[in-house]
């Protein structure tokens, strides 16, 4: 095990850590800008669409859904990017699996917000 922080000091730094990444998120990514402003406006609605608590917290899960694959997307871009721009099979395929998991979090809100809406 490597030396670090321990305790409460290692759940402030890793907080820290955190906040970090979603000023990076919000920083350089259109994509995570774009799904955030979609949250914050949907999620007041989930509490007026959802008929109860369970409802509403699937509606108000599947959009955290999406901003944390967005956030997976982007990490795994700029470690691929890190290591060079040029073209190579297992960078492009770790990018659209990147992107087929955004893909599938916003399908996932589609349905969900679809099947509590309409039933």
């Amino acid at each position: 095990m490597k030396p670090g922080k321990t305790g409460f000091t290692r759940i402030i730094a890793a907080t820290g850590y955190s906040w970090q990444g979603l000023r990076a998120a919000y920083q350089h990514e259109a994509a995570f800008r774009q799904e955030l402003f979609l949250a914050v406006l949907l999620v007041p609605l989930a509490f007026w669409v959802g008929e109860n608590g369970l409802e509403s917290s699937v509606l108000i899960g599947s959009l955290f859904i999406v901003l944390i694959a967005e956030i997976l997307n982007s990490a795994i871009e700029a470690v691929v990017d890190r290591f060079g721009h040029e073209h190579h099979e297992l960078s492009g395929r770790a990018k659209d699996m990147g992107s087929a998991a955004v893909f599938l979090a916003l399908l996932n809100v589609a349905i969900s917000w679809l099947l509590i809406f309409f039933f």
